[in-house]
């Protein structure tokens, strides 16, 4: 056995890196002796990608504020029994970032993830209660190194940077090493046994700071159940269509290539030099007042989509000729991307059945909202077939879907009480076509429609004239009178806003939502307040509805959460069944305001309700 002391703060502790049986002997004898109530516990792998083929388990590391044990799982034998024994054993278990340890202890028979995550605290998950800000936007930060230099140990080592030196020493990268380090490096012992006593020194703390802020004691249980159910639906994943995944890799290369082809007839040689293609649009007569962070002309996406006639949706505006180098710049970009990050990591990031395991970060965002990464699902478009169509159902099965109708704007009239709002959203009226009455007259045209609804989801993440106009292509005049009549029309949403920002400056800069969650806001950006209030409240009731699902055994059936809706597969002759008992489910009601759902049936892939060609549906 290895021993390391390590100073942290004001106190010696101890790493203790097992290395023979009679170590896993000793490691039991003090478990024995101690018969701890808590545990911190942590693991190291080969990687992030849990569901690969070749991803190992090669250490598990437990202990408490004082003492930390090594335990070389990817030796076997003993080191598997102890392993097994700490994580089945043990009344409690302290895991920063819980969702990924849970499914690596799942993936390699440890212990099953459902008997695990009850008797888990997440020190995550208690930071992000605490204060949802990172450390670069003014507050602690979430992830366990910011989070232990300021409420643990300021002078606590940084592993991290010493583990990159040494996997460079021994010729491997940052992509490689975790696989490569040898056990016995001292290096690496001490980081897996550092971050568990840092862990374990960290919940008292964050324990502390959720009682001074006064977070519920349900919303702690809420965010720990919810983790636990998308960590479920990670571990379940989605079907890759290989043979057409491949196809599309090819074809969205070629795509980017006749594109590139397109702008460099314009003088652009590289669509990624931003020095091109500015000085090239310049030279066409564009000019334009947005800029980066360092003063230079912006040709950012928001930018250039207007310049090409088009809306945040690729739709053609039709208010001015498009440009035909935004457009090609635009369209060779989004064709790389969805190549690179899309198509081709589905591919390299698929298990040995081929499906992929999307990760859910139930608390992605500082409100909350969930986000979805390897791939980014989320960030896919509201339209578009393209992506989707990758993702099949077994034999035998279906794709069905469930949303939420209009959440953001059901949210925004149930916490603002605006009159007229909610009695139209209670009476089931049309919400847009109610909302275009009330700003143009009962003999609306489709456009203005569509500035309703633009208006009212502008007002619930308080999108302002200018950013609308970016994101609509229309002018700021446009979007400024839209706006106006929107406040005219519901009256009861400003004095709501205008109440919620001065409660936030009386208060710290720190507003409530109706579920206990703590949100600061930048005191120079409380308008921000009805934004944030809004994203984290709906975010909330999607979040309680895959509580209630699970407590039906309905989300045996869900594959994937994103914001609004979920996404599940059935057997054929049930699928129906079972997407109308899901909406039925999610639907609820806030502030007696009804948030309705719509569900639908997909068929052999997701990409079914978004506008599969025929020719380009599964044969099988």
């Amino acid at each position: 056995m290895k021993t390391y002391r390590q100073p942290l703060a004001g106190d010696v502790t101890t790493i203790h890196a097992l290395e023979t049986a009679d170590d896993a002997k000793t490691a039991r004898e003090w478990l024995t002796t101690l018969q701890p109530r808590s545990l911190a516990l942590d693991t190291e792998t080969t990687g992030l990608n849990t569901f690969s083929p070749d991803h190992r388990l090669r250490t598990l590391q437990y202990g408490d504020r004082d003492t930390a044990f090594v335990v070389p799982f990817e030796r076997g034998g003993p080191f598997v029994d102890l392993a097994r024994t700490v994580v089945t054993r043990c009344p409690e278990l302290v895991i920063h970032n819980a969702a990924y340890d849970l499914l690596v202890l799942d993936r390699h028979g440890v212990a099953p993830l459902e008997a695990v995550a009850p008797r888990v605290r997440d020190t995550k998950i208690l930071a992000h209660l605490c204060d949802s800000r990172q450390d670069y936007e003014g507050g602690v930060g979430i992830s366990l190194k910011p989070l232990s230099a300021w409420y643990v140990d300021p002078a606590a080592p940084d592993t991290q940077a010493g583990l990159t030196a040494v996997f460079r020493s021994l010729g491997l990268t940052k992509a490689t090493g975790w696989a490569g380090i040898p056990y016995q490096d001292e290096t690496y012992q001490r980081y897996a046994g550092l971050d568990v006593l840092l862990a374990a020194r960290l919940r008292p703390h964050l324990e502390h700071e959720l009682k001074r802020h006064g977070i519920p004691d349900t919303l702690v249980e809420f965010e720990h159940r919810l983790m636990a159910i998308c960590a479920g639906l990670e571990r379940r994943g989605m079907l890759l269509d290989v043979p057409y995944t491949e196809g599309l890799v090819e074809r969205l290369q070629e795509q980017a290539a006749a594109h590139s082809a397109r702008a460099a007839r314009y003088g652009v040689e590289n669509v990624n030099s931003d020095r091109q293609v500015v000085a090239a649009l310049q030279g066409m007569g564009e000019s334009w007042e947005e800029t980066t962070d360092s003063g230079a002309p912006s040709v950012a996406k928001d930018v250039l989509l207007p310049m090409a006639d088009m809306n945040d949706k690729w739709e053609r505006l039709e208010a001015r000729k498009p440009n035909p180098l935004a457009d090609a710049v635009l369209r060779a970009k989004r064709a790389s991307k969805w190549r690179t990050s899309y198509a081709v990591a589905m591919l390299e990031n698929r298990d040995a059945h081929d499906r992929i395991h999307p990760k859910i970060n139930t608390l992605g965002a500082k409100t909350g909202r969930a986000s979805v990464s390897d791939p980014p699902l989320q960030q896919l478009p509201s339209q578009g077939w393209e992506i989707r169509r990758a993702i099949v159902a077994e034999q035998g099965r279906a794709y069905f879907s469930v949303d939420q109708s209009s959440v953001e704007l059901v949210v925004l009239a149930a916490l603002s009480q605006e009159p007229r709002m909610c009695k139209a959203i209670r009476d089931g009226r049309n919400l847009h076509d109610f909302t275009a009455t009330l700003m143009f007259g009962g003999q609306f045209t489709k456009h203005q429609r569509g500035l309703a609804k633009i208006a009212g989801l502008g007002t619930s993440y308080q999108g302002g004239a200018a950013t609308l106009a970016k994101q609509t292509g229309l002018a700021v005049s446009v979007m400024r009178d839209t706006l106006a009549r929107y406040a005219r029309a519901y009256p009861g949403i400003r004095r709501w806003a205008r109440g919620l920002q001065r409660h936030a400056l009386s208060n710290g800069c720190e507003i409530r939502t109706p579920s206990g969650r703590r949100l600061v806001l930048d005191r120079d950006k409380l308008y921000k307040g009805v934004a944030y209030l809004c994203q984290s409240t709906a975010r909330d009731t999607m979040g309680q509805a895959l509580l209630n699902l699970h407590d039906k055994d309905l989300t045996q059936y869900l594959n994937l959460w994103v914001h609004d809706e979920v996404l599940g597969t059935a057997s054929i002759a049930e699928v129906a069944d079972i997407a109308r008992e899901v909406a039925e489910t999610v639907r609820m009601n806030l502030y007696g305001v009804p948030i309705g759902t719509d569900a639908e049936v997909y068929g052999k892939t997701w990409a079914g309700g978004y506008g599969l060609p025929p020719e380009w549906a599964p044969t099988a």
